[in-house]
């Protein structure tokens, strides 16, 4: 029997888990909870770059609308995921693939960068990992271009309140602290806290279930930061 599962990524993301929750004979709720929004005004630094590094999908695809991407053209990549790697641009060259989080990355960057390099960080205003502060005892320079900010949903939609108010949310989908957190925050600004507690929450991380945790409802986390892992978690059940 299906369960109704709850999805509250940014969109298009979530729509693509809501076709798999389907497909799998689960009911989806959807509700972003975040937006996904580009920052027309960023600008490039000046000078030269030996390698770029992606630490986001969102990222990858702000990326692919600017008009600073043909000055990176051929340079080689450092996808933090693979993901990541498979929404990036096709003008880089070399793309090398790290292990799903940002102190992965850091490491495959030490090994592959040599002292005295420039990376160029793309990525959006709110960060997982901060690159400059893990690559500078490595003597590797980092430039940060943040192109897009996620704005999150101050209430949680009407057809969310009223399935949590009536106990017809069985599971809830997390990818990230922000939107675990913004369920939170709206499930208090409606009085439905206590209900969280009637829902399993599956995360993608430790740091994805903490605000659930410690509003007191039950958080279960992916043996991987994936949605492969997630979805086992459903399975699993």
């Amino acid at each position: 029997m299906g369960l109704r599962v709850l999805v509250t990524r940014p969109e298009p993301d979530a729509a693509a888990t809501a076709a798999r929750l389907r497909a799998a004979g689960h009911e989806p709720l959807v509700d972003p909870l975040l937006r996904i929004l580009p920052i027309a005004e960023a600008r490039l630094s000046d000078g030269r770059f030996d390698a770029v590094a992606l630490t986001s999908v969102n990222g990858a695809r702000a990326l692919a609308v600017r008009p600073e991407l043909d000055a990176l053209c051929g340079l080689p990549l450092h996808a933090v995921g693979r993901r990541t790697a498979a929404a990036a641009p096709a003008a880089f060259g070399q793309v090398h693939v790290a292990g799903g989080d940002g102190e992965k990355l850091a490491f495959a960057l030490r090994a592959a960068l040599p002292r005295g390099s420039r990376l160029l960080h793309v990525a959006g205003e709110d960060r997982a990992i901060d690159l400059a502060a893990a690559l500078a005892p490595d003597g590797i320079a980092v430039a940060l271009f943040v192109i897009y900010r996620a704005s999150l949903t101050e209430a949680l939609a009407v057809p969310t309140r009223e399935a949590l108010a009536q106990g017809r949310i069985d599971a809830a989908l997390h990818f990230s602290p922000r939107t675990a957190g913004a369920l939170v925050a709206g499930a208090r600004l409606a009085g439905l806290v206590p209900a969280l507690a009637r829902i399993d929450h599956l995360c993608f991380s430790a740091g994805v279930a903490a605000p659930l945790r410690a509003a007191g409802a039950p958080a279960r986390v992916a043996a991987a930061p994936n949605e492969e892992a997630l979805l086992a978690l459903l399975r699993d059940g």
